[in-house]
């Protein structure tokens, strides 16, 4: 059978590459093994455009922001169901310093559209605790990413081209300029396996180090799902009438699997945060593909034009994962050369 492109992992990287090549008439067949300990199924779909202590705009939030919104909005259409969803950001202050800090931002010009002053009012004051300030983001919001990527599944099952199983590297021959993979060829092979590629032998040259992220999903009767809320971490709206907490960043890590140690400091944190009681229902755990550069990794392979990558979207998959998914469709169908902030090739000599 002979497809254009062979996908591997159905992750965000992997389902929204696929819509692009899909949508300019290319054909594609994707190999997941059904998202085991993949960071995209377990993550809270957030686009925030302000981040960090010092209130940064996100790398190229001006483009990324509309980009994801309209292609969400042609996902809906097409599955005809919900994913994204506008919702504001209440955020802790906690001193004179950051109240100041966020006023003085909040005037600038370059980021007047994201920062609110306005006091935060209604019922959300009645369940979170009483801090020096809150500041509001606009312009942010969520998506459900397990959402999106069961209906991308359901699609690729149900034509066929979503082949539930592991990879093995080893069957892959590479031979005559294509990619013959157990019965399967194809023009192009792109890996879109999040952190593990650090187990890929074509791509494990690449600097992917690796963050291990530990979420709590609880349960606030009564608490507002119209918005998102930072406090040390972030309380979110999830699936059913549960919540996302989280998440923790573990720069080292012995394995993938939940920690008593990060459920512990999780849930102290939610103490000090809320006035209202919580019910914790699960505890997950997984380790994000990041990058020293906080850069996505896309491009072709140096020496084996047949295979590329996408891969390093981090903790900011959601907003970056609809913009680079479409760049990188059109490097593989038309040949426009990668954009340099994003290029594997930076990595060439080391």
């Amino acid at each position: 059978m002979h497809f254009d492109f062979l996908l591997i992992g159905q992750g965000l990287a992997g389902s929204l590459l696929a819509h692009f090549l899909k949508k300019a008439g290319a054909s594609v067949v994707i190999i997941d093994d059904a998202h085991c300990g993949g960071a995209s199924a377990e993550a809270a779909g957030l686009i925030n455009p302000i981040t960090g202590r010092r209130l940064a705009k996100s790398w190229r939030i001006d483009e990324l922001i509309p980009f994801a919104e309209k292609t969400y909005a042609e996902l809906e259409a097409q599955f005809r169901q919900p994913f994204f969803q506008r919702r504001p950001i209440i955020r802790a202050l906690f001193s004179a310093k950051e109240d100041n800090d966020w006023a003085a931002r909040a005037r600038n010009p370059e980021y007047s559209r994201y920062l609110m002053e306005e006091p935060v009012e209604g019922p959300i004051l009645d369940f979170i605790q009483p801090a020096y300030g809150f500041g509001q983001i606009r312009e942010s919001g969520q998506v459900e990413v397990a959402a999106l990527l069961s209906a991308f599944a359901a699609w690729g099952f149900g034509e066929g081209w979503l082949r539930p199983e592991p990879f093995d590297y080893s069957k892959l021959i590479l031979e005559n300029g294509k990619a013959r993979y157990e019965g399967l060829q194809a023009e192009r092979v792109v890996f879109c396996e999040g952190y593990g590629l650090h187990r890929n032998p074509f791509f494990n040259y690449l600097p992917m180090e690796g963050n291990k992220g530990e979420v709590l999903l609880i349960r606030i009767p009564g608490f507002p799902r119209d918005w998102i809320f930072k406090h040390k971490v972030f309380i979110a709206p999830y699936t059913g009438d549960r919540f996302w907490v989280g998440a923790s960043y573990l720069r080292e890590f012995e394995d993938a699997l939940p920690s008593a140690r990060e459920r512990e400091r999780l849930e102290n944190v939610l103490q000090r945060a809320l006035k209202a009681p919580f019910v914790v229902e699960d505890h997950r755990a997984a380790i994000r593909p990041t990058v020293p550069d906080r850069r996505p990794l896309l491009g072709i392979h140096p020496e084996h034009p047949q295979l590329a990558v996408f891969n390093g979207l981090g903790t900011k998959g959601a907003s970056l994962a609809p913009f680079w998914g479409a760049h990188l469709a059109e490097v593989l169908l038309n040949g426009v050369p990668p954009d340099p902030e994003v290029d594997i090739q930076r990595f060439r000599n080391g």
